[in-house]
């Protein structure tokens, strides 16, 4: 009997194992790790898209149409130091806003003109903080680039209750952190004008007989102005007729025409023989010795010795009536007519 052990050989298992399934998450790791920069370059792409017609479509039309919105009021304009081509401008306007932006206007060249004719200057308006009830003041300089049309202007003022002045100019604009834009800025502002110095009248009335050094009349005359220009004039001379035929002429000396009533001196050199002759006539149409003068014609203003045209075409438009108590001047000068 045999006594040998059976033998037991082991073999080796080559079993492979089932690889694990990476989760959602890893594998959306692992793939912006590895392509990161595309989606950066499709993250700036789309924020480019949005962005860029904000900034250059909407944000212009949103500060052009605020600009549109806004209102401009003059709340004073002085001119003086006139010449025939220039004259020097003081002026303060009030801004009106109702906008929740308040953009910065850069300082910018803006043509003025009569609302609906040429520009008869330029004038640079200094930059502002666009907000509601903002005071834009200035003053510089006025070139006259054309004096027809500021005559044109100044006539409309002196004719009319009120006159319609255009600014415009294309001023650049910056809201925040936004970029500059550049606007257009078209206002036409209506102001009061002088409404043919309605409320004219001679507060006192003195005739010099016989005349001095050629003066043969003198007096205090009030000059309305209902506006809120000021206007040097300086020496104004004005035609005096009676029953359509020149009697005479007036001064007014360094006149400076301010808001609200001018109590003005009136100096004139007159006819007194045809005012007298037409006073004493048979039978007197001025039974009460109120003469009927009016003055119009030919107006002339002069400062510092030259003759500023666009002042004396407005002048010469308005055609100003008075009455005046000759009977009475007469009889103060010692110069007595029955009636």
């Amino acid at each position: 009997m045999s006594t040998a052990k059976p033998e037991f050989i082991e073999e080796e298992s080559h079993i492979t194992p089932t690889p694990t399934k990476k989760s959602f998450g890893a594998r959306l790791g692992a793939h912006f790790k590895k392509w990161w920069w595309v989606h950066l370059i499709i993250f700036i792409a789309c924020f480019l898209i949005i962005l860029l017609p904000v900034v250059y479509v909407a944000y212009p039309k949103i500060a052009q149409d605020a600009v549109n919105d806004s209102t401009l009021k003059i709340r004073e304009m002085i001119l003086s130091d006139p010449t025939p081509e220039s004259f020097y401008l003081k002026q303060t306007q009030i801004l009106g806003s109702d906008s929740s932006y308040h953009p910065q206007i850069y300082d910018f060249n803006s043509s003025v003109s009569l609302a609906g004719a040429e520009p008869f200057a330029y004038v640079t308006v200094p930059p502002v903080k666009s907000k509601d009830g903002a005071v834009i003041h200035f003053e510089q300089n006025v070139a006259l680039t054309d004096a027809s049309a500021f005559g044109d202007f100044t006539t409309a003022v002196m004719l009319n209750e009120e006159v319609s002045l255009n600014i415009y100019g294309r001023p650049e604009l910056k809201q925040g952190g936004l970029p500059k834009t550049t606007v257009t800025y078209n206002k036409t502002v209506v102001m009061k004008g002088l409404n043919q110095l309605k409320g004219f009248a001679v507060e006192k009335f003195f005739i010099m007989y016989p005349p001095v050094n050629g003066y043969g009349m003198n007096g205090t005359v009030i000059i309305p102005n209902a506006s809120v220009m000021t206007f040097s004039l300086g020496n104004v001379t004005l035609n005096l007729e009676l029953a359509g035929k020149s009697v005479g002429t007036t001064y007014l000396t360094n006149l400076t025409l301010k808001p609200g009533n001018n109590t003005v001196p009136m100096i004139g050199k007159v006819d007194q023989a045809t005012i007298i002759t037409q006073l004493a006539q048979k039978p007197s149409p001025y039974k009460d010795g109120i003469m009927p003068f009016d003055i119009t014609g030919n107006a002339t203003s002069t400062y510092n010795g030259k003759e500023l045209p666009y002042f004396s075409k407005a002048l010469a438009a308005n055609k100003l009536s008075i009455k005046l108590d000759v009977k009475s001047a007469l009889s103060a000068a010692g110069v007595n007519i029955n009636l």
